[in-house]
């Protein structure tokens, strides 16, 4: 069940880092064989549980679908069913950084990046923006959409695995087969990402917005962002700043995460470059599920680089 609790620019309890022990100890098998309580802090980790886990698990994901997760503020109240959960699925890699200022259970927390760590990218030319209700914020720091690459997403779904393993391994055989049938899924679609990009690989693309560093590094992508949302207008200033990154990167296409307004479509392909969405899909879609919107991104890609182009 997923339920959708309202978020506030509140926080409670006592700071404390959000690190990430081993997993709770494992019971023996019949001790317990009911559901167990997952909550997580991003739409991603709620797929691969619910993908893993089946109806060995009750996957909780506690926030409104106009929030980007990653900058979510949730109210004391919305902090407690967290408090209460079997396991906390985070996100790791600087994500939802509301965990390290709030009370949480530490045995409870699993950071599913921790395996990669030393493979985290840094974001660089951050600047403060803002865009939905969460108000002005910065993607300064690290880079935390660590599933756009699929072999990362498969490292944090083994994660995922281990924990509903530790806390009911009399259903090890069925999270076995669950993550198996999930990483057959995102092995073929990094196949498929590959094949595309390996089509033109030093095609020039812009990403509306800082969140495709994992995804460009995997393809090798020739890739710059700007700092653009899809429902507001970019201003002079912004024109100005792209037109000046075209001069440089002379890109046909801009990466978008959602939809863009008209105008701003009209207006960029008066300068050459046309719009594609590839939905990093933090939150729960509003159609579809993880795998049909990162399957449809390739689709999207494809079209790109289907688009032979002097540059």
């Amino acid at each position: 069940m997923r339920s959708h609790l309202p978020g506030a620019l509140l926080i409670v309890g006592a700071i404390m880092t959000a690190c990430s022990p081993e997993p709770a100890t494992p019971k023996a098998s019949g001790e317990d064989d009911g559901k167990l309580s997952v909550y997580v802090v991003n739409y991603p980790l709620l797929y691969f549980a619910e993908r893993i886990g089946g109806d060995a698990v009750g996957v909780e994901f506690p926030l409104p679908a106009d929030i980007d997760p990653a900058f979510w503020e949730p109210s004391p109240e919305s902090i407690v069913p967290f408090q209460q959960a079997d396991v906390i699925l985070l996100n790791g890699a600087g994500y939802a950084r509301w965990v390290e200022k709030v009370s949480l259970p530490e045995t409870k927390l699993v950071d599913t990046s921790k395996s990669f760590a030393t493979r985290f990218l840094q974001v660089e030319d951050a600047v403060k923006h803002s865009h939905g209700p969460q108000g002005e914020h910065s993607h300064a720091g690290t880079a935390f959409t660590t599933w756009l690459d699929p072999t990362l997403a498969l490292e944090q779904a083994g994660a995922v695995r281990t924990a509903l393993v530790n806390l009911r391994p009399q259903h090890e055989a069925a999270f076995a087969k669950g993550f198996t049938a999930l990483e057959r899924d995102l092995l073929d679609l990094d196949k498929r990402l590959q094949a595309t990009v390996a089509r033109d690989p030093k095609k020039p693309l812009v990403g509306s917005h800082p969140v495709y560093q994992y995804l460009a590094r995997r393809y090798g992508l020739n890739l710059r962002s700007v700092h653009w949302e899809p429902d507001s207008a970019p201003d002079e200033k912004m024109w100005k700043e792209l037109q000046k990154l075209l001069e440089s990167h002379p890109a046909k296409w801009m990466l978008w995460e959602g939809p863009p307004l008209g105008e701003t479509i009209d207006k960029l392909e008066r300068l050459g470059v046309r719009s594609t969405v590839f939905a990093p899909c933090g939150n729960v879609p509003e159609k579809g599920d993880f795998l049909s919107v990162l399957r449809n991104n390739a689709r999207n890609l494809e079209a790109v680089f289907a688009e032979e182009g002097s540059y």
